[in-house]
Order: C-alpha cells, then sequence, then structure tokens
C-alpha cells in the first residue's frame, strides 16, 4: 500500500517532511497546503509540488500572487491517508476538527500540547501504541533527544535518574532577521524545564529533570547530562547501550569537532540536504564514567531531528508497517543515517 500524506504548512519542518515523504517508497506526497505566497512556498512550486490553500482568504492572496492554487485543504484532505500537521504552534489545534471531519488520519508535532492528540511518539520507544490511531504527536526536537539518549540507557537497564541543562538556540537561522536574543542568556523561569515532563508523554517511568536557557546563537540546541546509573559501570557499557539504539551518532573533539558549528559544517560536507543531522550527537569522547554516574554531552539539530520521526508516525497510524523496528529501519536507509559521521580508524576511543 502506498500512503498518500498531505502536509499542512511549508515552514522549516513542513518542507523537511515534505522531502522525506517524498523519498519513501511507500509513500505519496499529493501536495502541501499553506498561506504564504513568498519565496517559501515558490520554491514548492519550483520541486512540482502541488500547492493547496490553507484558508480562503490565503487562497485570494495566493491566486493574486501569482502562485498556482490546486485547491483548498478540504480537497486537499479528501485525496489523503494522513496529513502532517507543521504549522504554527497553536494553529495545528483548531485544524484538529477539520482533520476528524475529512476521516484523515494527522500527525501533530512538540509545539501542540500533549492533550491534543493524547499520545505522543517517538518511534524506537512506542512506535507499537501508535498503530492504527487516528491522532499522535511527535514531541518536540529537544525531547525526542532526550527519549533516544535516556530510552537507551533505560532499555539497557543502565538509567535511574537524570539530571539535564539544556543550551538552546535563540531562533531558526532563516528567522534570524526578524529579532532574537543578543549577547545574552536567557534562563526559562521555571525548574523543571517542559522537556523533562513532556519526556514522560512517552516513557512514564523516566526519572528527569530538565533545566534550559535560550542564548544567543541560532544553530542547534546542546545538552549536558548527568545521570546517576543503576550500579556502577563503564564508559564502553554506556557507549555500546548508546550504539545499541537507532539515531544516536557519535562525534570526537579529537576529530576537531569541538563547537556546534563544526558539525553543522560536517553536515554541509558529507552532502546532507539543507546540512541537516536527523541524528542525536554525542561526543564520543567527552563521555565520562565514574563508578555509577555518567556525563556526557550531545547536539540536537532542531531542524531536523523530528523528520523521521513523523515518517514513522504516518507509517503507524495508517498501520502498513507494524513494526517499529522495520519501519525505523526503512526510514534510515533512505535518508542515510548514519552511526559514525567520520571513521576512527585506530578505535583508540573505543577503549
Amino acid at each position: 500500500m502506498t500512503i498518500k500524506v498531505a502536509v499542512n504548512g511549508y515552514g522549516v519542518i513542513g518542507k523537511r517532511v515534505a522531502d522525506a515523504v517524498r523519498a519513501m517508497p511507500d509513500m505519496e506526497l499529493v501536495g502541501v497546503a499553506d498561506v504564504a505566497t513568498d519565496w517559501r512556498i515558490r520554491t514548492a512550486v519550483g520541486l512540482g509540488i502541488e500547492v493547496f490553500a490553507a484558508t480562503p482568504d490565503a487562497g485570494t492572496a495566493m491566486r493574486a500572487g501569482g502562485v498556482p492554487v490546486a485547491g483548498t485543504l478540504e480537497d486537499l484532505l479528501d485525496r489523503v491517508d494522513v496529513v502532517v500537521d507543521t504549522t504554527p504552534k497553536k494553529v495545528a489545534a483548531r485544524n484538529l476538527e477539520v482533520y476528524k471531519a475529512a476521516g484523515v488520519k494527522a500527525v501533530f508535532q512538540g509545539g501542540e500540547s500533549h492533550a491534543t492528540t493524547g499520545h505522543s511518539f517517538v518511534a524506537q520507544a512506542n512506535y507499537a501504541t501508535a498503530l492504527g490511531r487516528d491522532t499522535t504527536r511527535v514531541v518536540s526536537c529537544n525531547t525526542t533527544s532526550i527519549v533516544r539518549v535516556l530510552g537507551a540507557l533505560q532499555d539497557a537497564g543502565l538509567l535511574a535518574r537524570a539530571r539535564g541543562v539544556l543550551i538552546r538556540r535563540a531562533t531558526d537561522p532563516g528567522e534570524s532577521h526578524q529579532g532574537g536574543i543578543m549577547n545574552t542568556v536567557v534562563p526559562e523561569a521555571s525548574i523543571p524545564s517542559h522537556q523533562g515532563p513532556d519526556a514522560r508523554t512517552v516513557l512514564p517511568d523516566l526519572d528527569v529533570v530538565t533545566m534550559a536557557a535560550k542564548a544567543a546563537h541560532t544553530q542547534t540546541h546542546n545538552h549536558y547530562w548527568t545521570l546517576q546509573l543503576t550500579r556502577p559501570s563503564s564508559r564502553e557499557e554506556v557507549l555500546d547501550a548508546l550504539r545499541a539504539a537507532p539515531r544516536i551518532g557519535f562525534i570526537r573533539m579529537a576529530d576537531g569537532l569541538t563547537a556546534l558549528n563544526t558539525t553543522v559544517e560536517l553536515m554541509r560536507d558529507l552532502g546532507r540536504p539543507r546540512g541537516d543531522m536527523w541524528e542525536v550527537a554525542v561526543w564520543e569522547d567527552v563521555l565520562t564514567v565514574e563508578g555509577d554516574e555518567a556525563f556526557l554531552t550531545y547536539q540536537v539539530y532542531n531542524e531536523a531531528i523530528v523528520v523521521p520521526e513523523t515518517v514513522d508516525a504516518i507509517r503507524a497510524l495508517a498501520g502498513t508497517v507494524t513494526d517499529g523496528a522495520t519501519s525505523i529501519a526503512m526510514t534510515d536507509e533512505v535518508l542515510g543515517m548514519r552511526r559514525e559521521f567520520l571513521p576512527d580508524p585506530v578505535g583508540a576511543l573505543r577503549a
């Protein structure tokens, strides 16, 4: 079965999801809906993607602006099995009733609350619980990384509790001209920050507390974790647990990957579309274990990390692939995801 998919919202996440869907052999991107008339939606037209108007007023403006409009959002929904909603925060919740009325399954993003769908999704953790559902919510970029990394250690029986500090980018690179944080750091006003409680919507037994701050940069997020293990362990055992999980890649200070921007540059040099990194990038040679405590830091490419999760969520709702590991492998192979970004010929850092 080919799953017919719509994307509502052709922005930072939506355009990446649209490209990923087009690449999947078991999916067809029927079209995208939006309200814009600028270069972003014109890019979709240039790529041969059918464009639909998300609202009647948008349709009038789009046609006046010379954007070829194939129809309304309702017309698009009539032709698909699943819609991925990547509209701005709080807009998506208002779209839920539209999707229900159309009888279309819907995947939402982490900007919406867990209550919107009653189900939050990370493929490696709870794929099976999304099978056949009408809706799910792919959790945010930071929460996705938490579930991947801490979930891997939990699955290995190593994690007792986790305490993390998140240094968040101020805004996406493509929107930095619209204003942002300069020459300062802005702590979140409450502890825990929202990512820890959000992670428990996927892993209810996770003992996690997060603190977060926004910093004056636009490229990716950076996490620092202090982990209480269930027993004294070794660095290699912790690394093995991370290696056993999907969508965690390893970078090394010893390779010159010493800052967030260097990893972004590496992704470009690897030929990644838009320089995207779908994996969580763990600094392998920084990870430290002392008795029953572990300390690690990793990088989250906020514009891309949820894309493979969204592709898997489409399959889960459609019910076409019932095994999570199978869907993950399909997605990762097509996207070209990696465990090692650079070769480590001597293996010295694995000792």
